[in-house]
């Protein structure tokens, strides 16, 4: 990518990995936009939303969520939906999207988690997903003219790219009220809410943002996986760094290689409580393999290589409870 018309940086983040077109985790600053560097999950971002659940017993709570396979009726939906895009409202999507009942377990920076309202113990909503179709639909319309060149119409994409934007956004506020509702808690505003896939304009060039968010004074939320720790950072990050951080901590194995190597490793039972006694709901028995936390690089080790680089600082971390990856067809609902 560093050898594409126009590009002037790239800066790679400690959970790069390869992915369909472009590596996940990088940033990429080019005086030219190119749509197939955003990918079609434009929008695709980690929300996380205060929450207060009464005795939060991990198996009893994962019955209690509702089916974020089936999208919601729009005529529920008393937000302006963007583009119109009335279709998957309400829905989590594939791969490594998620929604996670999480509890505090440590605080690195009391100081800074007592402005975000957060406390040792505290519980929280993480929510993992994106545009959904839209994105997909916006990335399509472009490469079937002009593949993985730049975009001929930059102001039309970047109008359909920002409408891609907020319906995330709205996405995983309508996600956070289905399950709050679901376990009767209150629903409450996001304290955090950054999308990781994505292009901007800064310092008059196009940063592209591809598994990579916005580190410039932000909080994200970079997450780990359903059986080890999240973190919530300060995010300091620079021009060397294209004012970003990492997203997550990476995959480590292919797709392929992971459904190989967890069939041989574990029973489905074993991957549906994890190492730190969470619950991970997942109908989908090949995804259950695919998104195993083995598959993935070590989080804490990301987070020491954003902090040594200067690029973030932990505020808190967090472990999961209760996982979401798609609804469970085997009864136990």
């Amino acid at each position: 990518m560093a050898a594409l018309d126009g590009m002037v940086h790239v800066a790679a983040m400690p959970d790069l990995h390869p992915g369909k077109g472009a590596p996940i985790g990088a940033a990429m600053s080019s005086r030219v936009l190119y749509p197939f560097l955003v990918g079609s999950d434009i929008g695709c971002g980690i929300a996380v939303f205060p929450i207060r659940v009464k005795r939060p017993v991990p198996e009893r709570l994962a019955a209690r969520f509702p089916d974020l396979d089936r999208p919601l009726d729009p005529d529920d939906v008393e937000s302006e939906i963007p583009a119109g895009y009335v279709e998957q409202l309400g829905t989590v999507g594939r791969g490594n999207h998620f929604v996670e009942l999480a509890r505090v377990r440590q605080v690195h920076d009391e100081a800074h988690a007592a402005r975000l309202g957060l406390g040792a113990d505290d519980l929280v909503l993480i929510v993992h997903s994106g545009s959904r179709g839209l994105g997909e639909r916006i990335l399509r319309a472009h490469t079937e003219v002009h593949g993985a060149g730049p975009a001929a119409d930059v102001h039309g994409y970047l109008a359909a790219h920002d409408d891609a934007v907020r319906w995330g956004s709205l996405n995983r506020r309508l996600m956070a009220a289905r399950v709050a509702e679901a376990l009767g808690a209150a629903v409450e505003d996001p304290i955090v809410d950054e999308c990781h896939n994505s292009v901007s304009v800064v310092d008059g060039r196009y940063l592209h943002r591809k598994g990579a968010a916005n580190g410039d004074g932000r909080d994200v939320l970079v997450a780990g996986t359903r059986g080890t720790a999240s973190y919530l950072v300060a995010a300091h990050a620079g021009p060397d760094a294209n004012y970003s951080v990492a997203h997550g901590a990476g995959r480590k194995m292919s797709r392929a290689d992971a459904l190989r190597r967890g069939r041989a490793k574990h029973t489905v039972e074993e991957l549906r409580r994890t190492p730190v006694g969470s619950y991970v709901v997942c109908g989908d028995r090949q995804l259950l393999f695919e998104e195993a936390p083995t598959a993935y690089k070590k989080i804490e080790r990301v987070i020491d290589d954003l902090v040594e680089f200067g690029l973030a600082t932990p505020v808190v971390s967090t472990h999961p409870v209760v996982t979401y990856k798609t609804a469970d067809r085997g009864g136990r609902r």
